[in-house]
């Protein structure tokens, strides 16, 4: 099935990321850090940063993928739960230094293994864009938040302007085929990227999903000149 096919639906999405994520999970690290320039780490520290985490909460790190953000939460927060749909992510993420203690549950973001209200934070990095219901995700996310609540989102922008946005699409395009023959011998394999975001509703809209979840006081962080962005929501 070709790449634009397996976007095409709910189902064929979550096949399709199901299998690229097993299948990219020991480059994840490396493939973030070159395809950001080294940036990532630090978009991932501001983003804890507003986090505004206390001892007292209790943080869900969505799609946590091999445990960055869960590990920076830890610094703060005594109890912390990292979720990602890929087993071998989660094996990444428990082999890391420090993370002997800290749970790891394999689910799907789109139906959560939680009670309502249980989490007071939930973080995720680049986690919104790749569920296959954005909408459903949004809610679910609302379910587990206690009232009063924040979510928390880094995640790829796709740019409201048609000749920047060409351009960075292209980019994406083009490094990732290159990373992907390189790392992997499948030009196909980084395509998703800007595949992923050609469907992306953009930071305005993924804005928009979060009010019709529940979610106020929502704002959009822009970083690298609106490339990337950063969502803040506070459950009501």
């Amino acid at each position: 099935m070709s790449l634009r096919r397996a976007l095409a639906t709910p189902e064929g999405k979550r096949a399709y990321v199901r299998t690229l994520f097993a299948t990219i999970a020991d480059r994840y690290d490396l493939i973030t850090v070159l395809l950001s320039y080294g940036l990532d780490r630090g978009w991932k520290r501001r983003l804890m940063h507003l986090a505004g985490l206390t001892p007292d909460d209790r943080v869900l790190d969505l799609a946590c993928g091999t445990g960055d953000l869960a590990q920076l939460a830890r610094r703060q927060a005594r109890r912390v739960v990292g979720l990602d749909l890929t087993h071998r992510m989660l094996q990444l993420a428990a082999g890391k230094p420090g993370a002997a203690d800290l749970p790891l549950v394999r689910a799907d973001m789109c139906a959560l293994p939680f009670p309502d209200g249980r989490f007071t934070v939930l973080t995720t990095g680049y986690g919104l864009r790749n569920v296959p219901d954005l909408d459903l995700a949004a809610r679910e996310a609302h379910r587990v938040l206690a009232p009063g609540g924040r979510l928390l989102s880094l995640d790829f922008e796709r740019p409201a302007n048609p000749l920047l946005r060409a351009a960075y699409l292209a980019y994406l395009t083009v490094a990732g085929s290159l990373l992907g023959l390189i790392l992997h011998g499948d030009a196909d394999t980084y395509r998703y990227i800007p595949a992923s975001l050609r469907r992306y509703p953009g930071a305005a809209g993924v804005a928009d999903i979060l009010r019709r979840s529940g979610f106020a006081e929502v704002t959009v962080v822009p970083i690298l000149w609106g490339l990337m962005a950063i969502h803040v929501a506070r459950r009501t």
